[in-house]
Parts: structure tokens; C-alpha cells; sequence
């Protein structure tokens, strides 16, 4: 009670005093461009995931504009030890994801190396997919995938290094005939996303779909 008084809560944005549970003002929550993706539908990252691999369905909850409240948003996510936002983000997701007839059988999520996880202290998409996990009652995996290669955060890449995804990823056991849910919180080229999914597809008969935080395009 005394640290709320001393140290509000406050919109990211404007700074004005919110309530503790929110991330952003209602005037500013107005400002967040988010996508309207149906996921059983044809959208902008399932046509760029048909390039790629094979793709069952995707959804993205934001455009990730430069200079966005979305950008701002995520970058607090991943760089300001602000884990929480992961399930603000969820429950916005929520709000906005219907599986209809073809819910996933298993929440899989796009790994840290864990030099990367220890400098971070925690993996933004876990308490994300977490919470997803609980509402949607889809069971989730953490270490099914493993990255091989330390790098530097994907922000700070030319994009002639970001195309370079080659043996990134392995799966860190055989699964097979399972309808997986690929998160991850930002897409861009598509090359991470790609890259873990033919893991996940060589593994067995597996299908994959996928969620992003944001869609970078």
C-alpha cells in the first residue's frame, strides 16, 4: 500500500497514474494498433509462412510499427525486467483468440540459449504462453526446443544476419502426430519462426501453427 503511494503505477505511455493491474491508460490503449487476425484465416503471416513451411493457421495480436506504442511495449517486455507484461499481453489475447474447430494440442514456445536467459533472468514468452495455456486448457512446452547458438538480440542484427537461421534450432525429443502452436513475440522475416517449425515438422506427423505478440511489416 505505502509503495503504491510512494511509486504509482503509470502509463508507459503518457505517465499518467493507472491502475496496478494495467500496463497503459484507456486514452493510450486507443493507440495500439492491434491486427483483427481471424486465426482459422487467411492473413498477412500465414501468406508469409506458406513461403516458408508448411503452416496451418497464425494470428498476431499487434502491428509492430516503428515508433509504436506496440514497439514500446515489447521492448519493455524483453529489456526492462518487466516479465508481467507477458500475461497483460495474454489476456489481450484472450480477449481477441477464438480456435474454433482447430485448437492446438500443444503450446510450444521459441527458446533463449541460456547465456541469453541467465543475462535476461527470464524467457518473455513463458509467463505469456502461460497463461494462454491455462485459459485455453492447451498444455505447454518450454524445453522442446532448444537453441544451439548464442547471438546478439535479433533487434540489434543487419537483416543479411537475421536470414541466417541455419541449424539455430533442434528439438530436444521425437514427437509425433501433434497439432503445435509455434509462439514467439515478434515476426519479422519469418527465418526464426521457419527455422524452429521444420524442427517441429521433421520431428514427426506434426502440424504447426502460429501466434506472435507482434507482426513486424
Amino acid at each position: 500500500m505505502i509503495l503504491d503511494i510512494l511509486f504509482p503505477n503509470r502509463c508507459m505511455n503518457c505517465n499518467q497514474i493507472i491502475d496496478g493491474n494495467l500496463l497503459v491508460c484507456n486514452i493510450c490503449f486507443e493507440q495500439i494498433n492491434f491486427t483483427h487476425f481471424e486465426y482459422s484465416q487467411d492473413n498477412y503471416i500465414k501468406e508469409k509462412c506458406k513461403l516458408l513451411f508448411p503452416i496451418e493457421n497464425t494470428f498476431a495480436l499487434m502491428q509492430f510499427e516503428k515508433e509504436s506504442l506496440s514497439r514500446k511495449i515489447i521492448h519493455e517486455l524483453k529489456y526492462k525486467n518487466r516479465e508481467i507484461i507477458g500475461k497483460i499481453l495474454a489476456e489481450w489475447t484472450i480477449e481477441r483468440l477464438d480456435f474454433k474447430n482447430e485448437k492446438p494440442d500443444l503450446l510450444v514456445t521459441v527458446p533463449l540459449h541460456p547465456k541469453k536467459l541467465k543475462e535476461r533472468g527470464y524467457n518473455q514468452l513463458h509467463l505469456f504462453t502461460e497463461t494462454l495455456s491455462k485459459f485455453y486448457n492447451i498444455p505447454f512446452e518450454h524445453d522442446l526446443i532448444k537453441r544451439n547458438h548464442y547471438s546478439k538480440a535479433q533487434a540489434l542484427k543487419d537483416k543479411q544476419h537475421r536470414l541466417k537461421t541455419e541449424n539455430t534450432f533442434s528439438t530436444t525429443r521425437n514427437i509425433e502426430g501433434k497439432h503445435m502452436l509455434l509462439i514467439d513475440d515478434v515476426f519479422t522475416t519469418g527465418n526464426t519462426i521457419s527455422s524452429v517449425a521444420w524442427e517441429i515438422l521433421k520431428s514427426g506427423n506434426n502440424k504447426v501453427s502460429v501466434l506472435v505478440m507482434a507482426i513486424d511489416a
